[in-house]
């Protein structure tokens, strides 16, 4: 793992989300690579107990911190539980999150509700709780873990999107807010492809199959040391896996042709054929007891993490092939003319009969 060299020795680190999924991952790789000493933020006391006997396992120190992160205040007094056992918080990461699985005729307005007030405003609040304590000091870290449906929606999954779409906004503002202020504070946002955790197993749905992540599917350990390597060496953001960099270069230059590619493979795409367990509990309002593991059920394949691009970099990659796409499809587009053209003047009937179903005018 590289360092920088403004990246404390044993940092301090709170990590919203850590019961279980990437959050729980993360924490447990800032305590084996780092030896941090970390506040543990989510709903269930008894999981957060867990991975902080896991951290201490792996020689890094832990707080369990059971809260929910749309409460703010909550939030504001464990970041003082934390600086007073720990010192100063170095890293504040958000990876907390709820979502409910259907389309949007089926979600309802409390569901709704509840996924904003979870996954958006529980990071805005958590991101204003880690900046009244790191402009005292005009240093630190803070780690937004988004999605690449923060750029680029898909059915089934409109109110976690929103939220999604809400906080990539939010932190956009704050970024320009502190480069105007000339602020030494970092922020960096983080966005994964479809991740093997239990979100799939306790999430709510109002869908008949049971939901599955779409397309290939990483290990949130892979996720986690990304994470790691990401605080240490914060970008404006970062891009994980060739399916996130694909979705949202795609989204950027063709956003029509992803909808209706979306719109034939990504319903399908989430559901297994099992079907789903009518009245099973979910994690919407509380934690479900037994499931709070970094893992997820689908465990094979197991594709590597290899490829993780600064968004910065992937844009330019796009911006360079958005100008050979556009000079390809000009030369494509002058081609098919200039051959309709001559096959007009030879054959008037069967050309008019071409023209009237090829995709150009």
């Amino acid at each position: 793992m590289s360092l920088s060299r403004d990246f404390p020795s044993f940092p301090v680190v709170c990590i919203t989300g850590a019961s279980a999924g990437v959050g729980r991952a993360t924490a447990l790789a800032f305590a084996a690579y780092r030896q941090a000493s970390i506040g543990l933020i989510a709903r269930s006391a008894d999981a957060l107990e867990e991975v902080k006997r896991e951290v201490e396992r792996l020689g890094g120190r832990a707080l369990v911190l059971p809260l929910d992160v749309a409460d703010a205040g909550a939030l504001e007094d464990a970041a003082d539980r934390v600086e007073e056992m720990f010192g100063p918080v170095d890293v504040w990461i958000n990876a907390a999150m709820v979502t409910v699985f259907g389309p949007v005729r089926s979600v309802t307005p409390e569901e709704l509700k509840r996924v904003t007030e979870v996954t958006y405003l529980g990071s805005a609040y958590a991101i204003q709780t880690a900046l009244r304590r790191m402009r005292k000091r005009d240093r630190g870290t803070i780690l937004q873990v988004g999605s690449a449906l923060a750029y680029r929606s898909i059915p089934l999954q409109s109110a976690y999107c929103g939220a999604k779409h809400a906080v990539q906004g939010f932190i956009d503002s704050l970024r320009s807010e502190l480069h105007h202020e000339g602020s030494r504070i970092r922020l960096t946002a983080v966005h994964l492809p479809a991740v093997n955790t239990p979100q799939f197993e306790w999430a709510r749905s109002h869908m008949r199959y049971r939901a599955r992540p779409m397309g290939m599917i990483f290990q949130p350990e892979d996720v986690a040391r990304a994470i790691l390597h990401a605080a240490e060496n914060p970008r404006r953001e970062y891009w994980l896996g060739g399916p996130a960099m694909l979705a949202i270069l795609g989204n950027f230059l063709a956003p029509g042709l992803i909808d209706r590619h979306l719109s034939a493979t990504a319903i399908d795409g989430q559901l297994t054929d099992e079907c789903e367990k009518p009245g099973r509990p979910d994690n919407l309002y509380h934690p479900v007891d037994g499931l709070h593991r970094a893992r997820g059920r689908f465990g094979m394949p197991h594709n590597s993490l290899r490829l993780t691009v600064p968004g910065g970099s992937a844009r330019a990659i796009a911006m360079v092939a958005g100008v050979l796409l556009a000079g390809g499809l000009g030369y494509a587009m002058r081609n098919l003319a200039f051959q309709s053209r001559a096959a007009e003047r030879r054959e008037t009937a069967s050309a008019e009969s071409w023209r009237r179903h090829a995709d150009i005018p």
